[in-house]
């Protein structure tokens, strides 16, 4: 319990106490009394020196300022303590490692795999071994009991007895079944018989209802668990799988949490029973020691350091935002603040998704500890770490090049002022000979790469020198973390150019110039207390209690008494908490937000009426309609006036404010500053004579002109020549970044430049992707991102494409080419083309790809090409969704365009393309696009992305002359050609070994018999190959029709999975590789066939023979499973996951999207809510994947019960052909498609249908599980503890990035 806030003369007299408990060090920021301060850093686990850093650290302190013998092994006196304040990364540890308490977890029967399966979509898109870290929990106990939202359209018969109830939203349930408590005892009782204490409890719709939980809550405290989280408590939102993860979260680390505060008060004389501890919050702010849970303290320690710049770099006055970069070992937490802190409400951490309030703090994989590779060519930075063990080269235990050994090899590291921590007994200093050594050796290899390679006019490259090569991925690596921090401010509408760089962590000041320089900023801003700036912050930082519940109404008039009123309600609870540690009134501040979005989307917005005060026509809180929509504005670029907007949830912040500020103020010294020595430091090509400063000797009236090296006792600042550092009247170091022109760069192939044009060109197509969510309508852009954005050369070969969609790589680059011939020289400025139509390399109908030409001054023809494709909901055709399952011809499937131009001339062609779009209507049986406004609305949003593309590209040629960029267009082109040669003679050589050839076979039928029989042969010499569809079936009377583009988006898909790395995906990647397919074949169809099922089927299946062919992995389930539903008023369609394929060294992950789709399934809640649905069951159907030594995933049991009439479609595959086995290992079970009718009849509907169904109906999936590997007989029971320990540090490595820019990389990669 946090004592009273004291007065602050008290606490002056006393030692106050802000600290970071970090993974690898824990950082200390002490005030003594008398005003003196003190810094420490000690290893975060040392436990042959001491069982607790942070009570070590205060120990260190407490008997240095008093003199007074403090045993390491005695607990202290907490009298000489004021306040101690604390940041840890133990709950995050916790998560990634996989180390909370043991957990069970109590759901709602039927969902039993719910959290399991998640929201479906696979982490990476290209591991074709799915790894993910494992649940939290080790059981599951099925509550049954069930609500259900009362709808006034449902026709389903009600029992006479039915109980309706009113939820805490204004909603009204039904209570269909009771809990059954008798059996929920018993289960309980199993639980805690093997030991299980802590339990998480979620079940459907206790968001608004929480009754039932409450119930399971009380009888599992009397029995005797001791951690309940309840989901509805921890978190009352919407949405089951987000809330049940939450939940989980809790369960799993507040044990833990308290464990560690307990160990840690231990060390205290009393237990710490009468002194201020407070902990710092996911949300950067402090709550009391006994309130600190596990949901929120995920970002419990990088909290702190947003804290710190934002009440040490932000300027009241000039109101200049900030970014926030904070460089550490293994990762770089990117940030900003504009006078207010910015979070997010949902995030993925160590892949569970956690809701609660969490500043938005993006993490990539780019730190110190970086490795370096050279692959074909092409310089590349990370995201593989070396961590803290072995470490980089210099810290001589084994490691790889990492970008700190980059550093240390240009000088801009000074081993003699490192502590000398290294070796096998960590006394030693850095060590520079074995990093120059390491780079000898790499140097070597990239001379041996250029010597082979030439210029387009045959001229050899001269060998680069070491220090060139070391700068070289230096500036790689800079480019790399310039990408989140461009996507993190244009994507809500900011320029990146008008932020200061405020720069801490210990890596980042060597970092900080060259960043600001690529970013355009002017300023970068490093305080005094950078290298523990974490800590800092949390002597800085508020106390913070915030009070949230769901909501369900519209925002208007007839509302606004009843949010003023729960606005109120969670005012006076926010005050009552913090009134009770201690704060009054004067001390108090508390501010309204309302969870608003528009009606029939999913973008919900958190806003506050701060700045917006109310009128007579608004809520008596403020003005929250024009809050929400000023920033809907901003953010994408449009409003949408007249559509109702609607509450989700109502929050309050309530913040005590502590009133603590540090005033440090040196004194001007009047003398220059003093030389500590000069060092040869390399920039620019060649080695400078570097002044090297002592930062604490310097003061305000010193100005240090660049190049120079600042050494701090924690970090070390790089001045970069053009640049200039001043020190502030309070200690820190301003740089002004300097402008100087760009060095000339010529048009022959230099490889660095090769990787950072790499990145450039790919941040192209990545800002329009922004450009294009933020300003479309749809619900299918916007919120799901289905859409690719792409560059392509004069020629119309693609350089970039962003993001990577399975079916979409490669494809576009067949539209533009086609263009290209169709329409030859009448392309003209002021053009702009829509084309969708499979022959012109569209890949079903409803993806619009609109292509405009970039024109430069002095050129009369186009010099690069952008384009962008997107889904469009709906186009017409026989069926609403644009996605028939029973077509025969392409015009029943939509609106068709070849090459139209949707602007010409500047002209904006409306009336034509409203024709062209309403044309299917002209056929009998068919309709015009039934969303007319929303298909003219996206392509608008599609054109504006492309005038992104075209402005960024501009840009581009500016900065570096026509000739270079077209140059590292056609060298970024080769590069992949030459990875993909490399990665086919790698592909040879492990084939030839693996099946004694390089010519391989592989056959697999479609459902309806259809063969598709693929012959591959790779010549390991030059690293080509020829697949062959000879053979495949012609095409057929249906829709399972799949377009050229489909194959070759399977080909490259499958190709990029073959190798462990990331290798440019653009048109140098199919130059090696020719494929043969008959015309008229089901894989290159007339014009007029119909396609849409290609798309979503055939393309799976496409993938399952080049697999087989290469033998590298089961069959999968081959489908996406498309169901589709509605009537006259609703529209609802979902692809639903399976069983994915064993390999020679992996399990088949369970309920999971495989190879060309990875979308994201619709939470429950959110299907019961929004359509006339209930779903009864949605686990694992268990036993059917494939048997082998190592098994097949199980593909899902989903059933959905009807509430009223609808027309139903199901599109799908591997109902009648088993996903294959391999070595010996089982098939997959097939898929099955049932209807449970009213009347108690089954009848399977078969693979493709669509049917009347009627209230009471249930339709049951069964999805195809995956194949085995290997003969069954082989196979482990027990999965071997390394092994499992292995996949665990692999998925943890890959989840620690982090932040919103992460979560749309996700969403994008799951459309």
């Amino acid at each position: 319990m946090l004592k009273k806030m004291s007065t602050n003369a008290s606490m002056k007299k006393l030692f106050q106490f802000a600290i970071d408990r970090g993974g690898t060090f824990t950082d200390v920021y002490a005030r003594c009394p008398g005003g003196k301060t003190r810094v420490m850093k000690l290893l975060s686990e040392d436990p042959a020196n001491y069982p607790d850093a942070p009570r070590e650290g205060i120990r260190r302190i407490l008997e240095e300022e008093t003199g007074i013998p403090m045993p390491a092994d005695q607990p202290l006196d907490p009298s000489l303590i004021g306040w101690i304040r604390m940041g840890t990364t133990v709950a995050t540890n916790a998560l990634l490692e996989r180390k909370g308490e043991r957990m069970a977890l109590v759901i709602t029967q039927g969902f039993q795999d719910l959290l399991h399966i998640g929201n479906q979509s696979r982490p990476n898109i290209f591991d074709l071994e799915i790894v993910t870290p494992d649940v939290l929990y080790e059981e599951v106990v099925e509550v049954k009991e069930r609500v259900i939202l009362e709808q006034e359209s449902c026709q389903l018969d009600k029992p006479a007895d039915l109980q309706t109830v009113t939820g805490t939203t204004g909603e009204k349930l039904h209570v269909w079944e009771q809990l059954d408590e008798v059996q929920l005892r018993a289960d309980l009782q199993a639980i805690l018989d093997r030991g299980i204490r802590s339990l998480a409890v979620v079940l459907m719709h206790s968001y608004t209802f929480a009754g039932h939980e409450q119930k399971v809550g009380q009888l599992a405290r009397e029995m005797g668990f001791h951690q309940v989280s309840l989901s509805s408590e921890v978190m009352p939102m919407f949405r089951i799988v987000p809330r049940g993860y939450t939940a989980c979260a809790d369960a799993y680390l507040t044990p833990h949490i308290k464990r560690y505060l307990a160990s840690f008060g231990s060390g205290f004389q009393g237990g710490l029973e009468k002194t201020q501890v407070l902990f710092m919050q996911s949300d950067g702010g402090l709550t009391p020691m006994d309130k600190f849970n596990g949901s929120h303290a995920i970002l419990s320690g990088p909290a702190g350091g947003v804290v710190g710049y934002g009440m040490t770099t932000f300027d009241q006055e000039t109101q200049q935002p900030v970014i926030g970069f904070d460089m550490g070992g293994t990762s770089t937490d990117v940030s900003r603040y504009a006078g207010e802190y910015e979070h997010v409400f949902e995030t993925t951490t160590a892949g569970v998704t956690i809701q609660a309030p969490q500043l938005d703090i993006n993490t990539v994989a780019a730190g110190g500890g970086s490795r370096l590779f050279f692959r074909s060519g092409l310089f590349v930075v990370g995201p593989e770490s070396a961590g803290a063990h072995p470490g980089p080269v210099c810290y001589k235990k084994g490691g790889p090049l990492t970008v700190t050994d980059a550093n240390l090899c240009l000088g801009r590291l000074l081993p003699e002022y490192f502590p000398s921590i290294f070796g096998e007994n960590e006394d030693q200093p850095l060590d520079k000979p074995a990093t120059m050594a390491a780079f000898s050796k790499l140097t070597q290899e990239v001379n041996d790469f250029q010597a082979s390679q030439s210029d387009a006019d045959g001229t050899k490259k001269e060998p680069m020198t070491m220090e060139e090569i070391a700068m070289g991925y230096i500036q790689v690596a800079n480019e790399a973390m310039c990408r989140p921090i461009r996507a993190l401010t244009q994507a809500k509408g900011h320029d990146t150019s008008q932020h200061v760089l405020a720069c801490f962590g210990g890596a980042g000041g060597q970092h900080a110039c060259a960043i600001a320089k690529s970013l355009g900023m002017s300023t970068v801003f490093i305080h005094r207390y950078a290298g523990i700036l974490s800590a800092y912050g949390m002597a800085l930082a508020d106390v913070v209690h915030e009070a949230q519940e769901p909501c369900a109404v519209k925002y208007s008039a007839d509302n606004f008494s009843l949010l003023e009123q729960r606005i109120a309600a969670l005012r006076q609870t926010c005050i009552k908490e913090l009134k009770t540690e201690g704060f009054t009134e004067a001390q108090i501040q508390t501010e309204a937000f309302l969870h608003l979005r528009y009606d029939r989307t999913d973008c919900a917005l958190m806003c506050s009426s701060h700045g917006y005060p109310p009128s007579t026509d608004t809520c008596g809180e403020g003005d929250f309609e024009k809050s929400f929509t000023d920033r809907y504005m901003r953010e994408f670029g449009f409003t949408i006036p007249g559509r109702p907007i609607k509450v989700d949830d109502i929050r309050v912040r309530g913040v005590g404010q502590t009133g603590i500020r540090d005033h440090h103020v040196i004194r001007p010294s009047g003398q220059t500053p003093r030389v500590e020595l000069v060092t040869k430091c390399y920039f620019d090509n060649r080695y400078h004579d570097t002044n090297v400063y002592i930062l604490d000797d310097l003061s305000c009236d010193h100005d240090i002109h660049g190049p120079a090296i600042l050494i701090e006792k924690n970090s070390t600042i790089i001045v970069e020549p053009d640049c200039s550092a001043s020190i502030t009247p309070e200690g820190d170091v301003k740089i002004a970044v300097g402008t100087a022109g760009r060095k000339r760069i010529g048009t022959g192939l230099d490889a660095i430049q090769l990787s950072i044009f790499s990145h450039r060109f790919m941040s192209i197509a990545e800002q329009m992707g922004r450009i294009l969510q933020r300003t479309a309508i749809s619900t299918n852009i916007k919120e799901r991102l289905d859409f690719s954005c792409a560059l392509f050369g004069p020629d119309g070969g693609l350089v970039a494409n962003a993001p990577h969609i399975p079916v979409h790589l490669g494809a576009m680059q067949e539209t533009v080419q086609y263009q290209l011939r169709q329409l030859g020289e009448d392309i003209h400025q002021g053009d702009v083309i829509l084309s969708n139509h499979p022959s012109a390399g569209g890949s079903h109908l409803p993806d619009f790809t609109v292509i405009t030409p970039v024109f430069y001054k002095g050129e009369e023809r186009p010099v690069f090409f952008v384009a962008s494709r997107g889904h469009h909901a709906d186009i017409g055709g026989i069926t609403p969704g644009s996605m028939p399952a029973h077509s025969k011809s392409l015009s029943e499937e939509g609106a068709v365009f070849k090459s139209f131009k949707l602007i010409e001339n500047g002209k904006y062609m409306q009336e034509a393309l409203t024709e062209r779009l309403m044309a299917p209507g002209l056929i009998p049986g068919s309709s015009g696009t039934r969303n007319l406004h929303d298909n003219l609305a996206d392509l608008q949003a599609q054109v504006a992305a492309n005038q992104k593309g075209i402005k960024l590209v501009q840009e581009l040629i500016d900065a570096y002359g026509l000739d270079v960029v077209q140059a590292y267009m056609g060298y970024i082109q080769n590069n992949a050609e030459v990875a993909v040669r490399d990665m086919l003679k790698e592909i040879a050589q492990e084939t030839k070994a693996r099946t004694g050839t390089t010519q391989l076979f592989a056959e697999d039928h479609m459902d309806d018999g259809t063969p598709l029989v693929l012959n591959v042969s790779i010549d390991e010499e030059k690293g080509t190959a020829v697949f062959d569809f000879s053979g495949t079936g012609p095409e057929v009377f249906g829709n399972t029709n799949a377009p050229r583009a489909i194959t070759s988006s399977a080909l490259i898909y499958c190709l990029r999975c073959m190798v462990a790395h990331d290798i440019p995906l653009n048109q140098g990647c199919l130059k090696p590789v020719k494929i043969q397919m008959p015309p008229n074949c089901i894989l290159n169809p007339s014009d007029t066939a119909a396609v849409v099922g290609g798309n979503v089927l055939t393309s799976q299946r496409v993938v399952d023979v080049i697999l087989k062919a290469f033998h590298i992995c089961a069959a999968s389930q081959g489908c996406m499973n498309n169901i589709a539903f509605g009537d006259k008023d609703v529209g609802y369609y979902e692809t639903v996951a399976g069983g994915h394929g064993a390999g020679p060294t992996w399990d088949g992950r369970s309920g999971v999207h495989v190879h060309m789709t990875n979308t994201r399934i619709t939470d429950p809640e959110i299907v019961e809510r929004r359509y006339p649905v209930v779903l009864r069951r949605f686990h694992l159907n268990h036993g059917t994947g494939g048997k082998g030594q190592y098994c097949g995933g199980d593909g899902v049991l989903r059933e959905l019960l009807f509430r009223r009439p609808v027309m139903f479609t199901i599109l799908s595959e591997r109902r009648a052909f088993q996903p294959y086995g391999l070595n010996g290992g089982e098939p997959g079970a097939r898929g099955m498609n049932l209807v449970i009718y009213n009347d108690g009849r089954v009848v399977n509907l078969g693979g493709k249908s669509s049917v009347n169904l009627h209230p009471g109906d249930c339709f049951q999936l069964q999805s195809p599980g995956g194949g085995g590997y290997g003969d069954p007989a082989l196979r482990d029971s027990r999965e071997p503890v390394a092994k499992r320990r292995k996949r665990d540090e692999v998925a943890s490595h890959h989840y620690q990035q982090r932040g919103s820019v992460y979560a749309y990389k996700l969403t994008q990669e799951s459309a």
